[in-house]
């Protein structure tokens, strides 16, 4: 079976040559509910070889500029710790070769180690997190690198972030973004205010990196996912702000994480792969649209 994202053939598939480059990590390790997001990976990339090639919103074949598969990033025997570094290298890689990283996940844990590497070339980066949860405890079940702590580690590394649909919150996270002045817009937001997108839009900086948590999603059109909170966000809420901000910003990298596949349905990761397919057809038309006439700008 062709093991690439879309099924696509060599011309589209080469990393040399490719705009975009797919890094599957499939690490639950810190699940803390239910585990099975280290399927989610294979299983969106199953999933992608489903869905057309053409965008009908954007009337566009994205994958003409090119989308390379990786090797995916096995669990490392040395613990957390050691897997933040191996992602971090890989990270660190392929934004140095100029293409731009979008990570399968796996748990929510793999976001921190794809950020600093990311940060490597980005310097000054905003991260826009879509989640039902904050991931803002300081440590859980004993460990800093829990999926509980992803974004609390990512804020270590000196990275802003914009957390959206959120719906759940542990009362230590609440009590830190006070102090912190972090103000999460939350899934309720997303309903009865009509500009949460300006809002989320005005707290990023330039350079963007995206951080989806399939849980964002309400459990009705994502249910295979480690902890589904209900009253979540719907499929144009989400790829409405995406397009937004690929319009108004500048989306450098990636991930999407903790779709746990269920045996007899594939709606979940059929939704994810859309989702990057979307995503990655949002940050080709901009570029497109930027590049110089009579060039090509790179991703």
């Amino acid at each position: 079976m062709n093991q690439n994202f879309l099924a696509l053939g060599s011309k589209y598939a080469t990393y040399e040559t490719a705009a975009f480059a797919v890094l599957p990590i499939p690490y639950d390790a810190t699940a803390s509910y239910r585990s099975g997001a280290r399927r989610g990976p294979a299983a969106i990339i199953e999933a992608s070889a489903h869905i057309e090639d053409f965008d009908e919103e954007l009337r566009t074949e994205c994958h003409k500029s090119g989308i390379a598969t990786l090797d995916e990033i096995d669990p490392h025997a040395d613990g957390p710790g050691a897997m933040q570094e191996a992602i971090f290298k890989r990270a660190r890689r392929v934004v140095r070769d100029g293409k731009f990283l979008l990570a399968l996940g796996g748990d929510h844990s793999i976001t921190p180690a794809l950020v600093r590497g990311v940060m490597t070339k980005y310097k000054s980066l905003s991260v826009l997190q879509i989640d039902a949860h904050c991931d803002l405890r300081d440590s859980y079940q004993g460990s800093r690198f829990s999926h509980a702590c992803a974004m609390r580690r990512v804020l270590d590394l000196g990275a802003r972030i914009v957390p959206v649909g959120i719906r759940s919150v542990a009362l230590e996270e609440h009590r830190f973004m006070r102090r912190c002045g972090i103000e999460p817009i939350t899934a309720r937001d997303c309903l009865r205010d009509a500009d949460w997108v300006d809002q989320a839009i005005d707290r990023l900086g330039q350079d963007v990196y995206v951080t989806i948590d399939i849980d964002g999603f309400d459990p009705s059109v994502a249910p295979g996912t480690g902890t589904p909170e209900p009253g979540g966000l719907d499929w144009y809420q989400v790829t409405g702000l995406l397009r937004r901000v690929a319009l108004e910003r500048r989306i450098v990298a990636a991930d999407v994480v903790e779709v746990m596949p269920i045996p007899g349905q594939v709606c979940t990761e059929y939704l994810a792969a859309r989702l990057v397919h979307k995503l990655m057809g949002y940050v080709h038309v901009q570029r497109v649209a930027a590049a110089p006439r009579g060039g090509r700008r790179s991703a």
